[in-house]
């Protein structure tokens, strides 16, 4: 009988490997002159820096609005390479109080973080007259400004500086704590004016060291992001000459990395005159080679968390200003990261990476002007696979079938086993591997580890149990696999019915359970659990003596309760009780695992002793009566007295007269008398008389 065996049910592994992604860069947008920078403020407007002083806004389907949102030419520098409007990033709170901050050079070539403001009149214009200088610092040089800036996921605003320019850091700066070059800054911008320090910045309390840093040691980390997903921090740190490097801070870092420069770049020592011990450095996750074949000035991305391409989901790209490579890092499982090349593209100087509100990524050429938009182009080419398999132990009847979505694309396929089809089957237990290849070089492999249809034991892991006479227990299964059932057994035969997970037991037993597949295998047995059923043995009655009952004392009980007409009695619990009233007296004990045994119940009369005076007890026992039947009286001072008994018709069977005073006791031989109901009657006169109802066997 033919089955399909699902992955969490007998170990049926299907596993996609990591995808090897495709990109193309499609083109979203052209005219602009040197774009830099590309942000989001939320919506579905994207905003383009341009370097010269501009921002310019694209709406979804990348079309320029005819005004530019903001111009400040005439306070920009751009007359060299690495100055101008380098950065841009939207408050996190911008639908509300419409503040953006950019990172631009002055006119006199020197640094300016500033806010600005979108008017009131129109959302798609700023305010240029706005503008908020929220820190200022001065340049050496003309060269590495960096100029990114981004809000983290605490809310606070962080910012790259360069370390000054020139070649080689001469100055020192990225060491230098009481210099903003070289640094990642972090400020609050919802406090003091214009700016706080958070508290919880590394160097607050240091004074060698600015409040404002973060992190130091960068040379010139020309753009860097914030995953959206997990808040990791990636820098992407322009080299010197020979190393170009990709940082990594975790989210749950607390700051004050020093990344290393001028003491090393990359991996490799540049200048380590006054440096720390090689430990005191964070080092990058990647280093690539500056030169022809690889590039010359890395350009930093983001982690691509968008919905569009899954394929690229948790890839972070990045890129390089000269070679047009596109490459991405992703964990390697190891602790490690994989480096891929994505994409050979034109060498068109791609300066800046962006996302749009829900993630997906654009890429800035500044030597064409051009906006591109990063497309994935496997995402539709999708392989699936059904495993069918009939296999017991020791056949090969397995199958595995694939289902290729490619439109309009030829595939070629590639089993472990050799064969290049669609379905290949008579398959014995085993793992095959398959790699589907499309005409457009996308690849999809996955993993298929079939397994012999039996499924494992199950283990069921119980303690012996034992239950009482009359009582019952639960016995439960471990959770089945998806797709299985249950049958328990009991002494190695099957219990008719029993095949849920848990089986209610009455009966001793050793009982095992089997995982089980309709019309297919089952697994071997579990482990026993032994059942045991606690029998008690022929116990002695309760002893009655007049009204003190006794209950017998075995070592198997360890707490005994007295019953009257089979309801508990208050505080009854010791051995010996003393009945106050007439009724049916029994007594409950309980064994050490639970157990119980309640005695079958002895009648105890207690007449009423107020008819006569001085008669302070009037007990007869046993009732009902075989044989022997115990008298005790207790009069307060002596008197003479008659008892007489009588049979159902009121005839004398028995009487005696004695003079009693004090306890005094007798008993009187019934076993030649009929059964029957009797009365026996004690007289001190005609008007002071007490009876007690008694029942011969």
């Amino acid at each position: 009988m033919t089955r399909t065996i699902l992955i969490s049910m007998l170990a049926l592994a299907m596993q996609m490997a990591i995808a090897q992604p495709v990109i193309q860069l499609q083109t979203f947008a052209t005219g602009f002159t040197r774009p830099v920078d590309i942000a989001s403020a939320g919506d579905e407007r994207l905003f383009i820096a341009e370097q010269r002083g501009i921002i310019h806004i694209l709406n979804a389907q990348g079309q320029r609005l005819p005004t530019a949102f903001l111009n400040i030419q005439s306070r920009v520098n751009s007359a060299s390479n690495e100055r101008g409007l380098l950065g841009l990033v939207f408050h996190p709170n911008y639908a509300q109080n419409g503040y953006f901050y950019v990172n631009y050079t002055n006119s006199a070539g020197h640094t300016r973080i500033s806010r600005f403001s979108v008017s009131a009149a129109d959302p798609n214009v700023a305010d240029p007259d706005s503008e908020l200088m929220i820190l200022g610092v001065n340049q050496p040089y003309s060269n590495h400004n960096a100029g990114d800036l981004n809000f983290g996921p605490d809310g606070y605003l962080y910012f790259g500086l360069g370390d000054g320019g020139s070649g080689g850091d001469p100055q020192n700066y990225s060491q230098n704590r009481q210099s903003y070059l070289g640094k990642m800054m972090r400020i609050d911008v919802n406090s003091g004016s214009p700016y706080a320090i958070p508290a919880t910045n590394p160097f607050v309390n240091d004074p060698s060291t600015l409040n404002e840093i973060w992190a130091i040691g960068l040379r010139n980390p020309w753009k860097f992001s914030f995953d959206r997903l997990t808040g990791d921090m990636w820098i992407g740190d322009v080299g010197q000459n020979a190393w170009e490097e990709i940082d990594f801070q975790p989210a749950a870092s607390i700051g004050g990395e020093n990344y290393g420069w001028r003491c090393y770049e990359g991996n490799a020592t540049y200048n380590t005159a006054g440096c720390q011990p090689a430990t005191a450095y964070k080092f990058p996750i990647h280093v690539y080679v500056n030169g022809l074949n690889s590039g010359c000035s890395v350009t930093g991305g983001f982690v691509y968390r968008g919905s569009e391409f899954p394929d690229l989901y948790g890839h972070y790209l990045y890129t390089d200003y000269c070679g047009g490579k596109i490459w991405s890092l992703t964990p390697d499982g190891n602790g490690g990261w994989t480096n891929r090349q994505l994409l050979q593209g034109a060498a068109n100087q791609y300066v800046s990476f962006g996302e749009n509100q829900n993630g997906e990524l654009f890429l800035a050429a500044i030597g064409v002007g051009t906006i591109l938009r990063i497309r994935e182009i496997c995402s539709t080419f999708q392989v699936a696979g059904t495993a069918t398999d009939e296999t017991c132990a020791g056949t090969a009847n397995g199958s595995i079938q694939l289902n290729i979505t490619n439109p309009g694309a030829t595939q070629t396929i590639a089993w472990s086993n050799g064969a290049n089809t669609g379905t290949i089957s008579n398959l014995a237990a085993g793992t095959y591997t398959v790699t589907v290849t499309s005409s457009n070089t996308c690849a999809r492999t996955l993993t298929y580890t079939l397994t012999n249809g039996s499924p494992a034991a199950p283990n069921l892991s119980l303690a012996p149990v034992e239950i009482c006479t009359g009582a019952s227990a639960s016995l439960e299964a471990p959770a089945a696999p998806a797709g299985l059932g249950y049958q328990w057994y009991r002494n190695g035969q099957p219990v008719p019915g029993a095949t849920q997970r848990i089986l209610l037991v009455t009966e001793a037993g050793s009982y095992t359970v089997a995982f089980t597949v309709t019309g297919g295998c089952a697994s071997a047995q579990s482990n026993p659990v032994v059942v045991t059923v606690s029998v008690f043995p022929t116990l002695p009655p309760i002893t009655a003596e007049g009204n003190v009952l006794t209950a017998p004392d075995l070592d198997v009980f360890i707490l005994y309760q007295w019953l009257l007409n089979g309801q508990p009695i208050a505080n009854a619990n010791g051995l010996i009780y003393t009945a106050l009233e007439s009724g049916e007296y029994s007594v409950q004990a309980t064994t050490l695992n639970g157990c119980t045994y309640t005695w079958p119940a002895v009648t105890v009369v207690v007449s009423s002793t107020a008819e006569i005076r001085g008669l302070q007890r009037f007990v007869v026992s046993p009732n009902p009566v075989r044989d022997m039947l115990a008298i005790e009286l207790q009069l307060e001072s002596s008197a003479p007295m008659t008892l007489r008994l009588t049979n159902a018709a009121g005839k004398v069977v028995w009487e005696q007269r004695e003079r009693i005073g004090g306890l005094w006791r007798t008993e009187l031989d019934m076993s030649r008398l009929p059964a029957g109901m009797y009365s026996l009657t004690l007289s001190r006169s005609r008007r002071e008389q007490a009876a007690v109802q008694l029942v011969k066997q």
